[in-house]
């Protein structure tokens, strides 16, 4: 019992010391001052023109980013799944190519594409065509919006194309054959029997897109345009990270948690008012409408958005990263490696933050990799008080946004209880294994179902410790969903950049910050060449991880 009581404890203060504390922070720091509570000062914030800009701009860029997201996430899983679209598999797996992609450095390369007036596509328009104005924006609503859904809309796609797949055809396959046009039983049996999937996907669209800061940050800036988490970027780093600031962020990241659970409270809602049960007992192949002679067109559509949405800018950022100088034509006489050789070999702030986006990938899947075998195993396998307490905690941090955990991580070491670690790797450290310890808990928690209670217990009746017991039982058995939630954080981790922008000094840039401050630096094409490079260990990082799977399974 008493082993049992001090594993409970462990669990209980990891997510303590790096969850419940932090988050708590930041309601304490936004209501209270000087022991007392002054809402006089809340109320002042959320009333500046400012916060209602931003408050109105994040409502309306993450609604228009649900709608545009939804409609192209549903259209696409329609057509890979319930058609007879040539080469489906290879579409299926090309949609889900902007998971891998940051979603920022995608803004960056439709900055250079797009600017009204240095972008290429715009300066091809207007000075090979004579076309009097830009053709297109990309500092706008609008632009903001179409690139979000570039990089979001696989929320949906991936819910609803596994729906599709394991839904029942029967009452599709009676509407036809009572007389049913394709869009009358599209109207009225498929998407409504896949409405379920189609919200919640929708949903997490809008909830990322609401924490979204990259993509805001980097087309946004130049028109004016911010929302939640880039206000909170600016106040803080405009004064230099003072309390009066930090204050500020606090009580705007309340706006962000209140938006954040009522987003996850109407997605539980959607779930548990699923009302139809599209699944059959019997096996059964969907059937695939004929396209006929819309085949090749649509075929052709889908590489055209791929080739534009994918392709194109990716190119886009190894072109420009190659260039003598910003601006120039893409000539070979205008082209040169040394950019990438300065990055990856000379300039220390570039070979830095590779260093510590990859030492802190790691650090914090290895960490959060053994911290959650610990947690899910008293969730899953302990008969406790409190470990409903215990799940909620651990999968908090998922769901606010970054931007609250950063704030959160700064009020709770920067010297609050003695540890100052601000400005530090450390600090950017903590707020991973936070931010990413969800994903470990469902990794483990599932591998763990898995395991049988008997084993354990002969274990123990063998005289085995409950350590011994979770040495030599346990974690040799769990080792595949250890290795998922390694995974699982450390590519994101390499990619990460709302909560490292609020947490980095100037020894811990990461690579998503050396990329960004760039940017904002003017450095253009060394932004560029720094992002092409982030892409190669990005996708090579994939496809080991892929190889790996395959060669253990």
């Amino acid at each position: 019992m008493a082993r049992r009581r001090s594993f409970f404890g462990l669990a209980v203060g990891i997510l303590v010391i790096f969850v419940a504390v932090p988050v708590l922070l930041i309601f304490v720091n936004a209501l209270w001052v000087d022991g007392g509570l002054n809402v006089v000062d809340l109320v002042n914030v959320l009333s500046e023109p400012d916060t209602y800009k931003a408050l109105l701009n994040s409502l309306l860029l993450a609604s228009g980013v649900t709608v545009t997201g939804t409609f192209v996430g549903t259209f696409f899983a329609w057509l890979v799944t319930r058609t007879d679209l040539p080469c489906k598999g290879s579409m299926k797996l090309l949609f889900l190519v902007p998971f891998m992609l940051p979603s920022f450095i995608g803004a960056l390369a439709w900055k250079m594409l797009l600017s009204p007036r240095a972008g290429y596509i715009n300066r091809f328009f207007m000075d090979e065509l004579g076309f009097d104005s830009p053709i297109f924006n990309i500092y706008s609503y609008l632009g903001i919006i179409a690139v979000e859904t570039m990089y979001l809309f696989p929320f949906v796609f991936i819910q609803v194309s596994g729906a599709l797949e394991r839904m029942d055809p029967t009452l599709e396959e009676s509407a036809r054959i009572s007389g049913a046009d394709l869009f009358t039983i599209t109207r009225k049996i498929t998407i409504p029997l896949v409405l379920p999937s189609i919200l919640s996907g929708s949903l997490l669209i809008m909830l990322y897109s609401m924490a979204h800061f990259g993509t805001v940050a980097v087309l946004g800036s130049e028109a004016g345009i911010y929302n939640i988490p880039t206000l909170i970027y600016e106040r803080i780093h405009q004064s230099g990270g003072s309390f009066a600031a930090i204050r500020t962020g606090t009580v705007l990241s309340t706006v962000l948690v209140i938006t954040a659970a009522l987003i996850i409270w109407l997605q539980h809602q959607v779930l548990a008012r699923g009302r139809y049960q599209i699944i059959a007992g019997k096996s059964f192949r969907p059937a695939e409408l004929k396209l006929r002679g819309l085949r090749i067109p649509l075929l052709c559509f889908c590489i055209a958005y791929i080739g534009l949405t994918i392709v194109l800018p990716t190119v886009t950022i190894f072109m420009v990263g190659g260039l003598n100088t910003y601006g120039l034509p893409f000539t070979l006489e205008n082209m040169t490696l040394n950019n990438y050789r300065h990055i990856l070999f000379e300039w220390d702030l570039t070979r830095d933050a590779i260093w510590n986006s990859i030492s802190l990938g790691l650090a914090a899947a290895l960490i959060t990799m053994f911290a959650g075998v610990i947690i899910s195993y008293v969730i899953v396998k302990m008969k406790v008080r409190g470990k409903g307490l215990l799940e909620f905690l651990g999968m908090l941090p998922f769901s606010v946004p970054g931007s609250v955990i950063a704030l959160g991580v700064i009020l709770a070491w920067s010297g609050r209880f003695g540890v100052n670690i601000y400005n530090t790797l450390w600090i950017i450290l903590v707020a991973y294994i936070a931010r990413y310890m969800a994903f470990s808990l469902k990794a483990n928690s599932a591998a763990l179902e898995q395991v049988h209670d008997s084993l354990v217990e002969a274990a123990r009746a063998s005289g085995a410790t409950l350590w011994q017991a979770l040495r030599d039982i346990v974690i040799p058995l769990v080792r595949p969903g250890m290795v998922a939630a390694f995974f699982l954080i450390f590519l994101p981790a390499l990619r990460e950049l709302t909560v490292s922008v609020l947490l980095y000094g100037p020894t811990s840039r990461t690579i998503g910050v050396a990329i960004y401050t760039l940017n904002e630096d003017g450095e253009t094409v060394y932004s560029a060449a720094m992002a092409g490079i982030a892409l190669i260990i990005i996708v090579t990082a994939e496809v080991v991880v892929k190889r790996f799977f395959k060669v253990s399974q």
